[in-house]
């Protein structure tokens, strides 16, 4: 059996039938949070149900459309992370993940998922990874925000679970999008910036119903990093909190609906463990109701640290908004 380190003493392994009972006693620490998302609870309730949900992962393996793993937090099983589906005629698969309490604010999902995605990508030659997830599931539609995913769009209504009818948010990755975990080349490090940038930016977008979750920008960060704003004759810097939470509020209560920002054009230079971006950027949206346009520029810096890249600082520079009724 493979052992992958996540790093934080955290473990990846393959998930097997035979370990079902420590599935089951994980899964009864975890019932409560992955049950409103994930049938497994109510499918694994004893040691024969368990090791027959774990059979039907072993029997995807056998015929190559899916595979399961678990993650092991100094040697106990927290949680896991899974092929829901793998089609390589196609070239599209999917993938999940859950996570008991003791695991979480640790990265170890995404970190896994990576590992995950990167096989796919680079070992299976995989076009497309996907990520479904219940609207409402907010922790889940985060995870694909950290994964640097873009959203497709809204399924309504398309499953019923406990008797509810859920919306199921799509979200994906493409192979030329997906940075080499190794980052030997520039054009690595080149995609792993672009990924980071996608998910600073796509953290505030709330359109369409989507629910930003701006925590996100704490993971494309050093825990230092600062951003900065160029407004006035004086500029105003922020660290991450300071930053966060009035525009998680804003974004939220109503003030800023149908809010999106993209980047339209960028330099990117690479020095060694050091780089800068200089990016154009158009923002849109409602401002108490009323609709707006905008445009500035922005200027970060990202340094290599021994988790991958982050940002370390990013400022910003408004253009005027032009506003309509």
């Amino acid at each position: 059996m493979f052992t992958l380190p996540l790093g934080d003493h955290a473990q990846l392994r393959p998930l097997e039938p035979w370990q079902a009972q420590e599935f089951l006693d994980h899964i009864d620490r975890a019932r409560a949070s992955v049950d409103p998302w994930i049938p497994w609870a109510t499918f694994s309730t004893d040691l024969d149900s368990a090791t027959a949900t774990l059979q039907r992962y072993a029997d995807r393996l056998a015929h190559d459309t899916g595979r399961i793993y678990g993650i092991w937090l100094e040697g106990t099983l927290v949680g896991g992370v899974m092929f829901t589906r793998f089609d390589s005629a196609s070239g599209v698969c999917e993938i999940g993940c859950w996570l008991e309490q003791a695991g979480e604010g640790r990265g170890l999902v995404t970190r896994a998922c990576r590992v995950l995605i990167d096989w796919a990508f680079q070992e299976r030659g995989m076009t497309r990874v996907e990520w479904w997830a219940a609207a409402r599931n907010t922790r889940s539609v985060a995870a694909a925000r950290r994964l640097g995913m873009t959203r497709d769009g809204v399924l309504r209504q398309h499953s019923s679970y406990r008797g509810v009818r859920h919306d199921i948010e799509v979200w994906s990755v493409l192979s030329e999008e997906w940075p080499d975990l190794g980052e030997v080349s520039g054009s690595g490090v080149q995609a792993e910036l672009d990924r980071l940038m996608r998910v600073f930016v796509g953290a505030f977008t709330n359109t369409n119903d989507s629910r930003p979750d701006l925590g996100v920008i704490r993971d494309v960060f050093i825990p230092q990093g600062r951003i900065i704003a160029n407004v006035g004759d004086e500029p105003v810097i922020y660290d991450l909190d300071a930053f966060i939470e009035p525009r998680q509020k804003m974004l939220t209560d109503g003030t800023l609906t149908e809010f999106s920002e993209w980047e339209v054009a960028e330099r990117t230079e690479i020095f060694g463990s050091i780089a800068h971006r200089f990016s154009e950027y158009r923002k849109s949206g409602y401002r108490h109701g009323e609709w707006f346009e905008g445009s500035g520029h922005k200027t970060t810096q990202f340094v290599r640290t021994p988790s991958g890249w982050r940002m370390s600082s990013l400022a910003w520079d408004d253009a005027p908004a032009t506003t309509t009724r």
